[in-house]
């Protein structure tokens, strides 16, 4: 029987297996913790810093112990990076049987019933998503996972993709025609038979919101759950916990009750007049909501002129395409089932504007090309933690960036687990010799006029004695394009920016481009992996405070509030040295990186809860002056990036 101490040996089975294995104490007493967790059924949170090789500080004793688990994790990256990588690596150096499973939401799997539908109805897709059509279905007949990921030639977010794979709301179920050839049934059958199954904090949180409502469950009973990337968590509960409606599902319930009829009962074109009312109310709502990317409260956007009437227009065309739907439903399973999603959304709508006081903070979103309706808890932490008592198993909760000025306090606060085991493991890279931080001096307040030209004029010396090779990220969109046209005109750097192309060909290119410069909003702070000198210093434009008009945010401060407590200190705080140390996390991903991290907000020197933001940080040396960021990078050797092919840089 293999124990913890030969896994994590020198000579051990890990060490076999993986290139230039080097044990390390953080990781070797996480594993210890992780054991005596699962030995014990209970709750454990735990920060692990960079470098400690987290993911095999749980996977290892998970294994080790048998039984069921359940992983989840925030990002597919780090779900497919398991399946693909630790577990068999695992399974083949302790020589186990265990069967394992991979599972991801419907949204990633083909359905085969809409690919049908959207074949005979191509007429209304565009161009690219015709041409994209005949290449799903030649993929559609050689695919045994139905997984969209390997279709990697159609991007990610290609709108076809909507098309032909299905909802919770638009499946058929049972009484859909190829039922027993349905990827997401076979994926789920799987994952009932495995011992160890793979999901993201999405699927999970899904499941929990269905056992909520008592409508069955997605994934099995297990002896252990662990949860990666819990940083996460608390806003994730937030959003799967709550109700939302948008514009695009109203559009959806009626293109495919057209979709439906013609099909179906193709004699009553009368419904397709009734779909369009739909689609023009929604329209309507819409323009009233008004504004771009904005948020609000519902009860202040409703005082807007003529939202109340759009809303109230918006509700009988809903109502009007179910009556209809009703009268058509027993004509087949697509229209019934389109029948009942009216009426369930017609519930949300109702519920989403309405002026209930039952501690939920009801807001909407304004997008470019539509709007969201939510309500969310003001808390989730009291239904998350109701979930893990009902649940007799083990709970790892783990993160590289859970602890504020040392103490994860705040997040088992939110998480509603003040009593569950913390423990916080430090990163086994020396950061005093590896990497600098630079607090440039003289800069205004972020919020005084130009701020960002003194940043620019504050990068551009670092930049020059790092040889480009930087991220510069930022914490909106207005300030990363006006930071890029300041440095077109001041730099000859290659400059790749957020939004040119999609982030994993801006990496790519980031990579092969000698001093290219990357500029970034919140996508880039974090789930970017950038190993070895092309990456060598990280630019922060200012502390990451989330913008006092969120919503939630707003509802959580005055309960904070009414509580005695200060909402700065207790909410918006926590919340931003997170953020803050997602970006900074992006530097020193290897024991071989030297980088340097600059950030500008001068307020880290200039107001009493700047301390708290650094004493989090890692424990990286600092300094004000440039010429120490100039003998910094002239000190560093001009090597060879090692080889990143090795397994090492996984682990």
């Amino acid at each position: 029987m293999v124990t913890l101490d030969d896994a994590f040996a020198h000579a051990g089975p890990l060490a076999e297996r993986i290139g230039g294995y080097r044990p390390r104490p953080q990781q070797r007493a996480m594993a210890e913790a992780v054991s005596n967790a699962l030995r014990e059924r209970h709750t454990l949170l735990c920060e692990a810093g960079t470098g400690t090789g987290k993911t095999l500080a749980y996977l290892v004793p998970v294994l080790l112990a048998g039984g069921s688990a359940i992983i989840s994790t925030a990002t597919r990256q780090l779900q497919d990076q398991i399946w693909d990588h630790e577990l068999p690596l695992l399974r083949s150096a302790f020589g186990l049987s265990t069967r394992a499973a991979l599972l991801k939401g419907r949204a990633n799997y083909l359905c085969r019933h809409r690919l049908a539908l959207a074949e005979t109805d191509s007429g209304n897709l565009s161009r690219d998503s015709i041409a994209a059509l005949v290449r799903i279905r030649e993929w559609a007949q050689r695919t045994r996972r139905g997984d969209i990921a390997e279709l990697a030639e159609i991007e990610e977010g290609a709108p076809v993709w909507r098309v032909v794979t299905s909802t919770s709301e638009n499946c058929l179920g049972q009484a859909c025609p190829v039922y027993q050839d349905c990827h997401v049934v076979r994926a789920r059958q799987e994952a009932a038979r495995a011992n160890v199954v793979i999901v993201n904090h999405h699927l999970f949180l899904a499941d929990l919101t269905l056992k909520r409502d008592a409508l069955g469950e997605l994934l099995p009973a297990s002896d252990a759950v662990v949860l990666d990337e819990a940083h996460q968590l608390p806003d994730l509960a937030t959003r799967f916990l709550g109700t939302r409606l948008s514009s695009a599902q109203l559009d959806e319930i009626a293109r495919d009750s057209v979709q439906a009829q013609a099909a179906e009962a193709p004699d009553t074109p009368v419904l397709g007049q009734i779909a369009a009312r739909l689609i023009t109310a929604t329209r309507g709502l819409g323009a009233r909501l008004g504004g771009d990317s904005e948020r609000s409260t519902w009860r202040s956007a409703s005082r807007a002129p003529g939202v109340g009437a759009a809303t109230t227009t918006l509700a009988a065309a809903l109502a009007e395409l179910g009556e209809a739907l009703a009268t058509l439903a027993e004509r087949g399973a697509t229209l019934q089932s389109c029948q009942g999603r009216c009426a369930e959304l017609g519930e949300r709508l109702a519920t989403l504007c309405s002026d209930a006081d039952d501690d939920q903070v009801r807001w909407v979103e304004r997008r470019t090309r539509g709007f969201v309706l939510h309500a969310s808890p003001i808390d989730a932490g009291a239904e998350f933690a109701a979930t893990l008592a009902a649940r007799p198993s083990a709970w790892i909760l783990t993160s590289a960036t859970l602890a504020v000025d040392g103490s994860i306090d705040h997040l088992a606060a939110r998480l509603g687990i003040p009593d569950c085991e913390q423990r916080v493991f430090g990163s086994p890279f020396n950061f005093a010799e590896q990497g600098l931080c630079y607090l440039p001096p003289g800069l205004p307040d972020p919020g005084a006029p130009g701020y960002r030209r003194a940043l620019i004029e504050a990068a551009l010396p670092v930049l020059d004695a790092s040889g480009g090779r930087a991220f510069l990220l930022f914490t909106s969109h207005r300030a990363l394009h006006d930071a890029r046209s300041l440095l077109a005109e001041r730099s000859d750097f290659p400059l790749l920016t957020q939004g040119e192309a999609p982030r994993s060909e801006l990496l790519r290119r980031f990579r092969v481009t000698p001093r290219a410069v990357l500029l970034g909003t919140y996508s880039f702070w974090e789930g970017v992996d950038v190993r070895g000198p092309a990456l060598s210093c990280v630019l922060i434009d200012k502390l990451p405070f989330a913008p006092p008009n969120d919503p939630v945010l707003e509802a959580r401060c005055e309960r904070a509030q009414s509580e005695g407590r200060n909402p700065f200190h207790a909410i918006q705080i926590p919340r931003a040295v997170i953020k803050l140390k997602q970006g900074v996390g992006r530097l020193i991903r290897d024991a071989t990186d030297r980088v340097v991290v600059v950030l500008c907000d001068p307020r880290l020197r200039t107001r009493s809860y700047g301390k708290i933001f650094l004493r989090s940080l890692p424990p990286i040396p600092l300094c004000q002056d440039i010429d120490s960021v100039r003998r910094f990078f002239a000190t560093v050797a001009e090597e060879k990036a090692p080889d990143r092919t090795s397994p090492e840089c996984a682990y």
